[in-house]
């Protein structure tokens, strides 16, 4: 089964959390065991598994890549402002894979799936979420 979620953004760089559509999405799938692939179309959008419960984590995670990775002072900045973003997004990576068991996500406690925006706000995101069946 392969659904999409489609988000705006509202920040430069912020992490949306969307474990909720994911969650209806299997549900919806009826699919018991296997596997959620999940994606992030864009190359200035990546995909991240992080703690759910204190806000503070995500903003955490946007200064530390903001502190890792500086604005402007890249070689692509100078085609159209957001080499950072780029790099950023590579740095965590497009995609996560969570197991499906007895069909609820095999996530933590204090785990959620965040899309992880490097360069918004965008009035659309899309998030590629293929679920696989244990046979």
């Amino acid at each position: 089964m392969r659904k999409f979620i489609n988000l705006t953004t509202h920040q430069r760089e912020e992490l949306v959390d969307i474990t909720e559509q994911v969650r209806q999405m299997v549900r919806e799938s009826s699919i018991q065991n296997g596997l959620v692939a999940l994606y992030a179309q864009g190359a200035t959008a990546a995909i991240m598994i992080q703690e759910n419960w204190d806000a503070s984590v995500r903003t955490d995670v946007v200064h530390l890549l903001q502190k890792l990775i500086p604005r402007g002072v890249w070689q692509h900045d100078q085609v159209d402002g957001n080499g950072d973003s780029h790099l950023k997004a590579g740095l965590v990576g497009p995609s996560e894979t969570i197991p499906l068991i007895d069909g609820t996500l095999g996530l933590s406690r204090w785990q959620n799936i965040f899309l992880c925006e490097f360069d918004g706000p965008r009035q659309r995101r899309t998030v590629v979420c293929t679920i696989l069946e244990d046979r």
